[in-house]
């Protein structure tokens, strides 16, 4: 039986293959007739429709927020991934990547797509621990870890060890709330309206929580007086504001977390500090950011995007740590 992980994200699916690593790496969207609801593209390639496609072409993202919000098309969607990198005369068994505190009735959503898409045997685990195997961090019964992962739409944040989880938490704020925070920024700042993809652009590339940043791009978009094309040249300090609000938010709750713990898991916590994880943990400056405001040290994954997943080839290629961390 041929193993796989999978982090059906809210931007982007992952698949992670033993023998061979990651293999696939897609956006988690595809494209439909409005008229007959026909799907017309599947993953980038409809990612590049994004915000150009005609009135009867509908852009459709069957998971938001972590959780399958179209089962249909997200069955479609997984099938054609899964076809991309398995033969169809494999049977499959996957480990999803799910939300802390992923709960039953949500697991039965990606158990019914997966069983769609053709999977035999389906597992699940929470991504903060998958956080932490994609960094080789050593999990133990008597050695507590914190993890946060910050993804498109969707943060976990957890303390846990090999027994479990000690505490934590599933907010729905990530890297679309900042993206659509950033659209509706520029144009307060220079009435200029961008789309989605010019958005996340800005954020990936200049984005960043670092004093006296001074990069800059220029973006296309279209003047909200007017309504005509025009370009703007934009700074770090230009979107500071989106992106450290939405990290304030994750921070507040973080600091929650941390004061429900028992003084030893605490003191734990002060010797180790946190890991961090998901695409905007890639922003300049975020892990200093991060260590000032909860006051411990701050570890980022080598491949912030791509750690949740590699912690998932860990576990999937592994029977003691799939005995003891996959939910029941």
């Amino acid at each position: 039986m041929l193993k796989l992980a999978i982090d059906f994200g809210t931007a982007v699916t992952k698949i992670y293959r033993i023998g061979s690593g990651i293999v696939l790496a897609e956006a988690t969207c595809l494209t439909t007739s409005r008229e007959t609801g026909e799907i017309r593209a599947f993953g980038d390639e409809a990612k590049r429709l994004l915000g150009k496609t005609a009135e009867f072409t509908e852009m459709i993202f069957p998971v938001y927020e972590g959780e399958i919000v179209n089962e249909r098309y997200a069955g479609a969607l997984l099938e054609y991934f899964l076809g991309k990198v398995v033969k169809r005369a494999f049977s499959v068994e996957a480990v999803f990547c799910v939300p802390c505190g992923c709960g039953v009735q949500s697991r039965e959503k990606y158990y019914r797509v997966a069983k769609a898409a053709g999977i035999s045997r389906i597992n699940f685990i929470e991504t903060p621990y998958l956080v932490a195997l994609g960094q080789d961090v050593p999990l133990s019964e008597s050695n507590p870890v914190f993890a946060i992962d910050i993804g498109a739409g969707k943060t976990s944040v957890a303390v846990f060890s090999l027994d479990g989880i000690i505490a934590g938490l599933n907010l729905c704020i990530g890297g679309n709330n900042i993206d659509t925070h950033i659209i509706d920024h520029i144009a307060d700042l220079y009435g200029l309206k961008i789309g989605p993809q010019s958005s996340e652009r800005l954020k990936n590339t200049v984005g960043s929580l670092l004093a006296g940043d001074n990069q800059s791009v220029i973006v296309n978009g279209r003047d909200v007086s007017e309504g005509k094309p025009r370009s703007v040249s934009v700074s770090s300090g230009d979107i500071l504001y989106p992106i450290q609000y939405h990290l304030d938010k994750i921070l507040e709750y973080a600091a929650l977390i941390l004061r429900k713990l028992p003084a030893e898991v605490s003191a734990a916590m002060c010797k180790n500090g946190v890991y961090l994880a998901g695409g905007v943990a890639a922003i300049a400056g975020l892990g200093d950011y991060v260590a000032e405001k909860l006051g411990m040290e701050a570890h980022l994954a080598g491949d912030v995007q791509t750690a949740v997943i590699l912690g998932g080839g860990r576990v999937v290629g592994s029977n003691a740590l799939m005995r003891k961390l996959c939910m029941e």
